[in-house]
């Protein structure tokens, strides 16, 4: 595919690779991934100023999102991307596998950092979703820190780096410049810019900004740093689509493709009828999700890979509210027993009655789980947030398409609304994606995508 980028893309890769260190603080869907790459891309190949590339990111996103986008886009396909996760034994091989780009999950930075020790061989590093060093205690911005003096170029991505406050910005941007813009110590920051809150007659627990501290943070680190605050100069569209691509552990994959393969050898695709199509469509649906139905109506669960994708998602919204559809009531229950495990922070609600949808729209609910046909056409939700997340995708154009309204409609109190689709690659998920994207007939969509993977099953099978 060509890449024709937007203004603010294009301002953004030059940034990447006239700078050698550089914040890109842009919401999810707005294309990091291909910015950074095509920056990369310039830099390795017709600058020749940098030569390994490491990236840093949540492990869902590891996993898929870097090598899928690379490969995605015509000026980037000769990049060679390694995945360094799994065993240790697993990672050292795919370090030493010759590539341009290496991807890691920021639980495995420490780890690195002592694999390398002060042969760190990485001139340029990427930290995808920043806000994961926020924290200057934690071990793996320590970590980075202690390499830092080897890396030329220092590319930070994030959409929200302060979702908690200023205190936030000090740890990320020390990664950048090496305390230059906003002091050599976090207490030193916390002197100049914030004065105690909560505390007791010998500990301080919280800090409050001084008056004025947000815009002198802000003009400190304005020009090293491109912010979302400047959404007219950069010239965004109105609604954003983004595909996350889910990759399926090495057991999950081998449950769908045996469940996939027992359930449709046995269907002739001569003779499918709209009410077997409407069934096996939806058992595979309900495995790209993480669990199925059984015949006698219990649950079964298979994987978590699209939650653990979508629990991500939610940390690089940083607490910006979020409209989640979901596809089958078993996605719902397991989506809020994740929540209610991983994030506690989160007030959750299912919408159910017209009680939920005035919660949503006075800011009172931070993720409002709906099924797509239960509230695609009517409701009024646009006063509650910018955010779409589908975790249960739907073949029905006509249902995407007015679920997306409910925010992106006349009304809303903001200027853009960000969709975000959940898929799972090489699997049911992304043939309703290409219906949606297509704007098909579902019907005709459903019969056709299905007929040929049976025969690509059947076919696989001799």
């Amino acid at each position: 595919m060509k890449y024709v980028p937007h203004d603010y893309q294009a301002y953004c890769i030059q940034r990447v690779v006239e700078d050698p260190a550089v914040g890109l603080f842009l919401r999810p869907g707005l294309g990091k991934t291909v910015i950074t790459l095509s920056a990369v891309n310039i830099l390795k190949y017709f600058r020749w100023q940098v030569q390994k590339v490491l990236v840093v990111a949540p492990k869902k996103v590891a996993e898929a999102t870097w090598s899928k986008e690379a490969a995605k886009w015509d000026h980037l396909q000769h990049l060679r991307t390694s995945v360094v996760l799994g065993s240790a034994t697993k990672r050292i091989k795919a370090l030493n596998t010759p590539a341009d780009i290496y991807v890691i999950n920021r639980e495995n930075v420490e780890w690195l950092v002592d694999y390398y020790k002060q042969a760190w061989p990485f001139d340029m590093v990427v930290l995808d979703e920043s806000t994961s060093f926020k924290n200057s205690q934690s071990k793996r911005w320590k970590a980075m820190r202690r390499v830092r003096r080897f890396i030329k170029r220092m590319v930070l991505l994030t959409g929200t780096p302060s979702s908690k406050g200023l205190i936030d910005l000090w740890a990320q941007v020390y990664l950048l410049d090496c305390g230059e813009r906003l002091g050599q110590s976090l207490s030193a920051y916390r002197e100049r810019y914030f004065d105690p809150d909560q505390r007791s007659r010998t500990q301080i627990f919280s800090y409050k900004a001084k008056d004025g501290a947000e815009s002198a943070v802000l003009d400190a680190i304005s020009d090293i740093c491109i912010s979302m605050k400047a959404e007219d100069y950069l010239e965004l569209p109105d609604f954003i689509q983004h595909e996350v691509p889910v990759l399926l552990d090495a057991n999950a994959r081998r449950a769908y493709d045996q469940f996939e393969r027992d359930l449709l050898l046995e269907v002739d695709e001569d003779v499918i009828t709209a009410a077997s199509a409407a069934v096996l469509v939806g058992k595979l649906l309900q495995m790209c999700n993480g669990a199925v139905y059984s015949n006698d109506g219990h649950i079964v669960p298979v994987h978590d890979c699209k939650l653990e994708a979508y629990l991500e998602l939610l940390e690089q919204l940083n607490g910006e509210h979020c409209l989640t559809f979901y596809g089958y009531q078993h996605d719902r229950d397991r989506i809020l027993e994740a929540l209610k495990k991983h994030r506690k922070d989160l007030r959750v609600r299912v919408y159910k009655t017209v009680e939920d949808e005035e919660a949503w729209n006075n800011g009172e609910v931070d993720v409002l789980l709906v099924h797509p046909a239960s509230c695609a056409y009517g409701l009024n939700l646009q006063a509650g947030g910018q955010h779409v997340v589908w975790y249960g995708l739907n073949w029905s154009f006509e249902l995407n398409d007015q679920g997306n309204c409910r925010l992106y409609r006349q009304g809303s109190p903001y200027d853009k609304v960000f969709v975000h689709y959940l898929v799972v690659q090489g699997c049911q998920d992304e043939d309703v994606m290409a219906t949606v994207r297509d704007r098909q007939d579902t019907h005709e969509a459903v019969m056709s995508a299905l007929k040929a993977r049976i025969k690509r099953v059947k076919e696989s099978a001799k």
